[in-house]
């Protein structure tokens, strides 16, 4: 079966499209099309955290969990919409946090593309999800393959900063070798976790990390 996803994810992740699990999932998602359903992202965005963020250029992981389940708004990249798209809950707490961490000023974009294309793989753990129906793609089989993939990078990689919030994000913890890359949790950025994501800084604590070792900073600013 041909995967269209970029080509160094899809030599790490070769063994993974033959397996069963993976072509359930394609079967199912060419059924509920079939059967008139909307499933977000489209077709062409759900590998687009791949596509952006080659596996050698990796430096950041942010992990969610599944796509917005509202028109327009899933793109591919977890907490990103398009800019033209109201931000949700969670992403303007992420860009607070980001204000107040780094004294800076958001430039009243929506869309993180910029981080991916910085080396941070916006990566929900689930890819895809029926329109308006939150996590009704979650038993269909795609965290065998996003665990793998974050056990690829544990393994193959070395150096990768995960930012792990909540604790459906914190559950990953275990698929992470600590002794071969740094792990900062934090609660969710939902306004459901009442104000505990805000002072975690993690987007200075990750730049300080990356200054450490010689490499470029990200910018943040959107």
């Amino acid at each position: 079966m041909e995967v269209k996803i970029e080509d160094s994810w899809k030599e790490v992740l070769k063994e993974e499209f033959d397996k069963p699990y993976f072509q359930e999932i394609v079967r199912f998602l060419h059924q509920e099309k079939e059967a008139g359903k909307t499933i977000y992202p489209r077709g062409s965005h759900i590998f687009k955290a791949f596509e952006m963020t080659p596996f050698p250029k990796v430096r950041v992981v942010i992990l969610g969990q599944d796509p917005y389940h509202g028109p327009s708004q899933a793109m591919g990249l977890s907490f990103s919409v398009p800019d033209h798209i109201a931000a949700p809950p969670s992403l303007k707490n992420i860009f607070k946090e980001i204000e107040n961490d780094l004294g800076v000023k958001m430039q009243g974009g929506h869309s993180l593309e910029k981080w991916a294309s910085q080396g941070v793989l916006m990566l929900n753990a689930i890819l895809s999800v029926e329109a308006g129906k939150a996590a009704s793609h979650s038993h269909i089989g795609w965290q065998h393959f996003t665990d793998a993939v974050i056990s690829h990078l544990s393994s193959q990689r070395e150096g990768i900063i995960f930012l792990l919030w909540g604790n459906f994000a914190r559950s990953k913890k275990d698929l992470i070798d600590a002794s071969r890359h740094h792990i900062l949790e934090a609660a969710h950025p939902s306004p459901l976790a009442r104000g505990a994501f805000f002072g975690c800084k993690h987007f200075s604590q990750t730049n300080h990390l990356l200054r450490e070792r010689g490499e470029k900073e990200i910018d943040w600013i959107v």
